[in-house]
């Protein structure tokens, strides 16, 4: 007997076998049970999720001799030919081969002879997207109104390219992409169903290249078994997938902390003799700074038989280390087409990854390792620019600061530096707009300061307030002038968050505004004291102005009287 491939083996031959798609099997289970059947239904999303054989299923459960049914029986005639592709009332149409008006004439007028065997006749349209313009308008009257027989069935992995007069007519949903842990589970139980000895981190791998689609993950497994052999083993996967060994990973990340240079290209010069793909090894040594970061934040939630190594890394790096080297390895990744070679922009990564560090970096890394290595490129506030040059910074904005590759420690007098500067970042929101009065700031950068609220300050990031009637203060312009003066006046590099809420009294802005209604009321009150602002009130039944009051300067030559105001 030929064999078949598992994707056609595994094909859910039930609503309950379908994996990762609940919200859209709930819905049709539920309308199948009460019996509210819509005439057409559109199932979007990408390759490999589900669209197929959630028609079929449907099909099957309209068709089942049992009746109309969410859970069809799967023995009887219907069933067996459904599951069979041979159902002569079910017609799956590829739209791609039948793009005409014609075709779609031609079909449509076979829609309204009752089926031959089933309940329902069943037109199950592929790549419904494909139809020309006239096909789509052809079939719209019927799409609408069509025999009671008859039930649409519409997939596409485009759905913007539907006429939304289609759209309208239809009841869609939407299939997502299958999670990596949803296709683990499933490919772990086929192949324990198959007697198949596999490796839990070889389904990892696999269902990561699968990038959500089950029918992708399947047809790599049928490709993993015959390249082991008849088992599944992590590095035969790799090896097939073009997936770099994480020895390579691993090697790298020891030569970074131990600040090896000379390492560091020998194991780039490794990569390029074995083969491996230079932009494979940055997403494994990204994906390795992901993790490390995760086992930072949240260390329970670090898995795998790889725990212990990423723990003593979480431990051993500083958080903005690893923030800013899982950014570099992002942007070496983007930047390897505009490199001389691949070579040469893995290595020069590599070698940024060396050399940048963020200021202070090392009073923040782990006391007992700090001696004996050379962090990674580590940022606090400016992950964005990791590749900023060092020379277009000046001693109070710099972001990073380059290192020789043979520096073991770092000299006391930047730690000096930046525990001045950290003094100088005010201590409570309440001395915010002290702090920010003394800025040399003009314009709206002025104006961002003054109406700006301190929220809190963790490390280098500021989180600021800022009334919603100035939100258009935010913009990025005004806030780099802010985020400049900020950084030239505590000699730190500064991360700034802006949140828009309600007005606030912990502002320059408010501040400056209640001392100017204290001052005018209190010069309201003099001037209404005056005895002859009172005889005139009190004869003529007069009204003061007050908008009118103002307050006047006396001159040497002209001494303040007791009322110094004047209307």
């Amino acid at each position: 007997m030929s064999y078949q491939v598992l994707a056609r083996k595994w094909r859910p031959r039930t609503f309950g076998e379908l994996v990762g798609q609940e919200h859209v099997v709930t819905a049709l289970c539920n309308a199948l049970t009460r019996g509210r059947l819509h005439h057409a239904y559109l199932l979007t999303g990408t390759r490999g999720v589900g669209k197929t054989t959630l028609a079929r299923l449907l099909a099957k459960s309209l068709n089942c001799e049992t009746g109309v049914t969410a859970t069809p029986c799967g023995v009887c005639g219907a069933c067996r030919d459904i599951d069979a592709g041979r159902f002569v009332d079910l017609l799956e149409l590829d739209a791609a081969s039948n793009t005409g008006v014609d075709n779609m004439r031609e079909i449509l007028d076979n829609a309204r002879y009752a089926p031959t065997t089933g309940r329902y006749k069943v037109y199950l349209i592929d790549e419904v997207h494909m139809l020309s313009k006239g096909a789509f308008n052809s079939m719209l009257k019927t799409l609408e109104e069509p025999p009671e027989h008859v039930k649409f069935v519409l997939a596409t992995t485009d759905p913007q390219k539907i006429p939304v007069t289609v759209l309208s007519r239809c009841l869609q949903f939407n299939l997502k992409p299958l999670p990596r842990a949803t296709i683990g589970q499933r490919l772990a139980h086929i192949l324990e169903a198959e007697k198949i000895a596999c490796e839990p981190a070889a389904l990892v791998q696999i269902a990561a290249a699968a990038q959500g689609s089950m029918r992708d993950a399947l047809s790599l497994l049928d490709q993993a078994i015959a390249f082991g052999s008849g088992e599944v083993r992590e590095t035969e996967v790799r090896a097939m997938l073009g997936v770099v060994d994480r020895g390579y990973v691993y090697r790298i990340a020891d030569a970074l902390l131990a600040g090896d240079g000379a390492m560091l290209l020998a194991q780039s010069d490794a990569l390029a003799e074995s083969g491996q793909a230079f932009s494979s090894a940055l997403d494994e040594l990204a994906a390795l700074f992901h993790r490390i970061a995760v086992g930072q934040a949240v260390p329970e939630a670090v898995a795998g038989d790889d725990a212990e190594r990423i723990a003593a890394y979480a431990a051993q790096m500083s958080a903005e280390g690893v923030q800013l080297a899982y950014q570099i390895c992002a942007q070496g990744r983007a930047d390897l087409a505009l490199a001389p070679d691949e070579a040469t922009g893995f290595s020069m990564t590599l070698l940024r990854l060396l050399a940048f560090e963020p200021a202070g970096a090392s009073v923040a890394a782990a006391p007992d390792a700090a001696p004996a290595r050379k962090s990674p490129a580590r940022s606090t506030t400016a992950a964005a620019h990791p590749a900023e040059p060092a020379t277009k910074a000046s001693a109070a904005q710099a972001a990073v600061v380059p290192a020789p590759v043979a520096q073991a420690s770092v000299p006391q007098a930047p730690v000096a530096q930046a525990a001045v500067a950290t003094a100088a970042l005010p201590d409570s929101p309440g001395r915010w707009p002290e702090f920010v009065a003394g800025l040399k700031l003009t314009g709206m950068g002025a104006q961002l300061a003054a109406q700006s609220e301190l929220k809190s300050i963790r490390g280098n990031a500021l989180s600021l307030a800022i009334p919603a009637s100035h939100k258009h203060l935010a913009d990025k312009a005004y806030a780099d002038k802010l985020k400049a003066a900020l950084e030239a006046a505590t000699g730190r590099k500064l991360l700034l968050a802006f949140e828009i809420g309600e007005a606030s009294d912990d502002s320059l802005a408010a501040r400056e505004r209640r001392e100017r209604e204290e001052a005018r009321a209190q010069g309201e009150a003099a001037f209404r004291s005056e005895p002859f602002v009172r005889d005139l009130v009190a004869r003529f039944d007069a009204t003061v102005k007050t908008e009118t009051i103002e307050r006047v300067s006396r001159g040497p030559s002209n001494p303040p009287s007791s009322n110094q105001e004047r209307s």
